[in-house]
């Protein structure tokens, strides 16, 4: 559970966009409502100034397109 143990985050993170691959975790953030909120995808396809992010589990079709950026930034639209 979130918040319990020794405080180490249970995710490891690609924070270097010269190095993302499909695969990599990233912490990315949601303009708009949303933002300033961290969410949590991996990258399924990585271009030289884009990114394509799954959210994961909770919604297995989603398909985001994100910054290149250390911690890419999807525009609110897309969610």
């Amino acid at each position: 559970m979130m918040g319990m143990g020794d405080g180490s985050c249970p995710f490891e993170f690609n924070f270097d966009p010269a190095t993302f691959k499909v695969g990599d975790m990233v912490s990315y953030r949601v303009t708009g409502s949303l933002d300033g909120m961290p969410f949590v995808g991996t990258l399924l396809e990585v271009h030289d100034d884009y990114v394509v992010i799954s959210p994961g589990e909770s919604e297995p079709n989603a398909r985001y397109r994100g910054t290149r950026t250390d911690r890419p930034v999807v525009d609110e639209s897309e969610i």
